[in-house]
């Protein structure tokens, strides 16, 4: 059994709600925020296997369709590459927010799937979100919360606190 990160993607691994960027439909959409590359990459090269967790309401909303997640993925697995680094595997919620289904966060499903399939050990890994649905999911999957940004996590009730996902790649790698 192996210790995973899970990644929440809009926010911690792109941009999102930017200047540049409102939503991320089309990969022309898909900018990796600073740091990024080299924290997956240190991931990597700690031998944590790296997952993705997101929600994608707006295949189920009609604002995007499948095929274009899949393309918005290729580029960031694309963009990733370029510092050495990847995404062990992907797991998104497709459904309407309000839809009512078990994937979508704050519910853990897309994580204990993702953990299953891949014989990773929850406890003793790490769901790294920017808003509180990302942490309700890693504390109610068993994992070590860690909130990226300069949201209040006082608020929000998050394990561990940094500015982005470097700081806490820096962080693991000195424990």
């Amino acid at each position: 059994m192996h210790h995973g990160i899970f990644l929440d993607r809009d926010g911690v691994i792109n941009e999102v709600l930017s200047d540049r960027v409102k939503f991320v439909n089309n990969p022309s959409d898909f900018h990796l925020l600073p740091g990024v590359g080299e924290a997956v990459h240190l991931f990597n090269t700690m031998g944590y296997p790296v997952f993705v967790v997101t929600n994608q309401g707006g295949i189920g909303l009609g604002y995007m369709k499948e095929r274009a997640l899949d393309a918005v993925h290729n580029q960031m697995k694309d963009d990733l590459a370029a510092f050495g680094a990847y995404i062990d595997d992907i797991a998104y919620c497709p459904h309407k927010p309000h839809a009512g289904c078990a994937c979508r966060k704050p519910r853990p499903k897309m994580i204990l799937d993702l953990a299953k399939k891949h014989d990773i050990a929850l406890q003793g890994s790490f769901m790294v979100g920017d808003r509180e649905p990302d942490i309700m999911a890693g504390k109610e999957a068993g994992t070590t919360t860690v909130l990226i940004g300069e949201r209040n996590q006082h608020k929000i009730g998050a394990d561990k606190h940094f500015p982005n996902l470097l700081a806490f790649a820096r962080w693991l790698k000195n424990q």
